[in-house]
């Protein structure tokens, strides 16, 4: 009986020549990442010096404050310097800040790796299996012991194969397909499993479009989202000075799925999930009675540089509506210095918008962007929970770059086919 790559990785990770789903098994892990807002400062400093104060490998653990930069208060100052003083004072390798939101700072200084395990104290650490790696996010106390011993427990996930099929028509994107598929099987429908996107049109999609993807797995209850690794992978390894050996792994053709779903991206149009929960997805061209007063994009989920060409293509050489606020956080540091180099940022700026620094902020409700009572966001980030980006008696929409910037000229959420001369 074949393996699937989830299968595959652990069995490698476990030491073990094969393991099955439902086995479960203690793993080495190759990267542990920890955030600011649930890093060192939960428990595991004070726990560490209880135990042991040494990290089991300085340079397998990664660093990363995000969500608390820049600070808007001084607890979260506070939280930020702790976080900085902690990685310093025990010789931490890879510590970054300011830097970007942690899932695409992992990917672009080369810790998520095809045929690797990799545990991070955010649920959207799932973001890696874009490149093959058994990526998933973790509790404090969990990572405790990672950080002491660099092993955790896991269950081997079953597989549920999701296919896509066909070419994407102008004006959709991955997002599109992200929604869809989470529209279709639930907002629990993955819960701990293993979700695989495969088919051509996965194939097709940049690294930049494949790792919306697996950030947003987790949204179906996943453990991870993966997709094989191929050619786009490599040279995408390769750009960054990735030198290290990793596993090209990739399912067998007889690896046995729970389910399978298939979707057809010919027939996809630009999606929108609607309050207060990811799966409530509905198309776009049917929302555009509902006005909107914020649209953000950005995040770990949409400021890539392709997400900002996307919404540049569509703003450009226009205006925003007069009562839409328009915020803008590229997904990296990196990210940031080549829009800016190709104009990109400039085209959003004269369209109107407020370019951010890149942050977890927005996303999360904790600054930059917050959003009041009454009032609707149009976001390119993971999650539109009650009271997600600010007061309880707001309401958030989740979309594609393309689609935000369509919202962002009209003020209400608009098919972004209607500005690419595109029958809607």
């Amino acid at each position: 009986m074949g393996k699937t790559m989830s299968e595959k990785i652990l069995a490698r990770a476990a030491g073990k020549g094969s393991v099955s789903a439902g086995d479960i098994e203690w793993v080495n892990i190759d990267i542990a990442m920890m955030d600011d807002i649930l890093g060192p400062r939960i428990e595991i400093a004070e726990h560490m010096k209880r135990i042991h104060d040494e990290v089991w490998d300085k340079d397998k653990l990664v660093i990363i404050s995000d969500h608390y930069t820049p600070p808007a208060t001084k607890n979260q100052a506070e939280v930020v310097r702790f976080t900085r003083d902690w990685a310093k004072s025990h010789g931490i390798n890879h510590f970054y800040e300011y830097a970007g939101p942690c899932h695409q700072i992992l990917a672009e200084k080369g810790f998520d790796l095809p045929g690797t395990v990799v545990f991070g104290t955010d649920s959207h650490t799932t973001t890696g299996g874009a490149f093959g790696t058994f990526s998933t996010g973790c509790g404090s106390t969990e990572m405790l012991g990672i950080l002491l011993t660099g092993k955790t427990w896991v269950k081997v996930p079953e597989t549920i194969q999701v296919i896509w099929s066909g070419p994407l028509l102008e004006g959709v994107m991955a997002k599109d397909i992200s929604l869809a598929t989470i529209g279709k099987i639930g907002h629990a429908g993955a819960t701990y499993t293993a979700v695989e996107y495969q088919g051509d049109t996965i194939k097709d999609l940049v690294m930049d479009e494949r790792m919306v993807l697996s950030n947003m797995a987790v949204e179906m209850g996943a453990k991870v989202g993966l997709i094989a690794p191929d050619e786009k992978t490599v040279e995408y390894l390769n750009k960054i000075g990735v030198t290290k050996v990793y596993d090209m792994v990739e399912s067998d053709e007889d690896a046995q799925y729970c389910e399978t779903h298939t979707f057809d991206a010919a027939a996809l149009e630009p999606m929108v999930a609607c309050p207060h929960a990811v799966d409530n997805v509905k198309p776009a061209s049917q929302l555009g009675d509902i006005s909107i007063q914020q649209v953000y994009i950005g995040s770990c989920t949409g400021g890539r540089l392709s997400d900002l060409k996307a919404a540049a293509d569509i703003l450009r050489g226009r205006k925003i509506h007069p009562d839409v606020r328009l915020l803008v956080s590229p997904a990296s540091q990196d990210i940031y210095i080549q829009a800016s180099a190709e104009g990109i940022l400039k085209d959003l700026a004269e369209a109107g918008a407020v370019i951010l620094a890149p942050t977890c902020g927005v996303c999360v409700g904790l600054h930059s962007g917050v959003i009041a009572n009454g009032e609707a966001c149009i976001s390119t980030s993971n999650r539109n929970f009650l009271g997600r980006m600010g007061s309880p008696g707001s309401f958030v929409y989740l979309s594609s770059p393309a689609t935000a910037a369509a919202t962002a000229l009209t003020g209400r959420i608009t098919d972004p086919r209607l500005f690419l001369n595109q029958e809607v």
